[in-house]
């Protein structure tokens, strides 16, 4: 048991995402203002007024989206869930830590974890992005914000991506194995992978998020014992003209269906919470796809959330940062 009278600061990083219909707007304003997620032209002269045009825009279309999952995002509930779980469980072992959530584009943002991190008079900091693959629109436009409010003064430390990590991939194994169970025998459904799509021009200019995605596909059919036509890589959430990672999600499961394919299981392991685009988009919009085009059984396999097993990654990254220094 590790025992500290130091008081170890832990901060997860999610994106967010609007707790009310009436949040989605400014939501979406925030995120088209974040110049590591979307490179407008002429953005230095304009950018707030094309991110205030292009979010009112498209609130009333992603409106109707949050309706269907009750009105609003619930990535801030399972990230604070987690948050107070991981510091239970650390002050159950004998470490003095709290736990604060900082998300991107809407509430709590990072600038109120910075100051609720001043105010509980931590000594270290470990950092912990809750996106298994790096990109520089995630875990990267999350460490910026981070180093635009933080002061500095103590040090702090970030946990790497984990999209290799063991205790991960057993996690994303655990919920594949009890999707698969609802399937009859022996008929082994499709797996497909579904990873947030980015603009292929991000990718060329040396993102590795999806050599990232790549490796894992690879590391769950390892564990699978499965071959490249059971475990398909696809890519979702795409919005505007440019090119976009491909293949697309919705354009795969819709192939898939109509070659004869009956029964699909799709995982999303690069959410860590479920949110809109796994429970819209996969489990509502691309389940509709597949049963209008033939297929039969359609299975959404939740994300690791604050399940026993998710909780697990989370705790062992951030343990696996406390061995070398506390």
């Amino acid at each position: 048991m590790v025992r500290t009278a130091r008081c170890l600061g832990i901060v997860l990083f999610q994106l967010g995402g609007p707790d009310t219909l009436d949040a989605i707007q400014p939501f979406l304003f925030n995120l088209f203002c974040d110049p590591d997620i979307i490179d407008f032209p002429f953005a230095r002269i304009g950018r707030r007024p094309l991110a205030k045009l292009i979010s009112t825009t498209r609130a009333k279309k992603v409106e109707r989206h949050y309706s269907v999952i009750g009105g609003g995002s619930p990535i801030r509930r399972f990230t604070e869930t987690q948050a107070r779980a991981l510091e239970n469980e650390l002050k159950f072992m004998g470490v003095n830590a709290r736990c604060f959530v900082a998300m991107r584009y809407w509430h709590p943002f990072t600038a109120e974890a910075v100051e609720q991190l001043r105010a509980a008079n931590c000594d270290e900091v470990i950092l912990l992005p809750l996106y298994p693959h790096y990109s520089s629109t995630t875990v990267g436009s999350s460490l910026n914000e981070w180093n635009r409010h933080f002061p500095g003064g103590v040090p702090v430390h970030i946990v790497p991506s984990f999209y290799r990590d063991e205790n991960y991939l057993d996690a994303v194994i655990e919920k594949i194995d009890e999707a698969l169970g609802r399937f009859p025998a022996p008929r082994c459904p499709e797996i497909v992978f579904s990873a947030h799509s980015l603009p292929q021009s991000i990718i060329d200019k040396g993102d590795p998020y999806q050599r990232h995605c790549v490796a894992t596909v690879e590391a769950l059919r390892q564990r699978l014992g499965i071959d490249d036509t059971k475990l398909l890589l696809t890519f979702q959430s795409r919005f505007g003209n440019d090119e976009w990672l491909q293949p697309y999600t919705d354009a795969t499961i819709k192939a898939l269906a109509k070659r004869g394919v009956r029964r699909i299981a799709v995982v999303t392991p690069g959410f860590a919470a479920d949110c809109l685009e796994t429970l819209e988009e996969i489990a509502q919009e691309n389940a509709e796809i597949f049963r209008h085009n033939g297929g039969e059984q359609f299975a959404a396999i939740p994300c690791l959330n604050d399940s026993d097993a998710g909780m697990d990654v989370i705790r062992t990254l951030v343990l696996r940062e406390l061995q070398g220094w506390l």
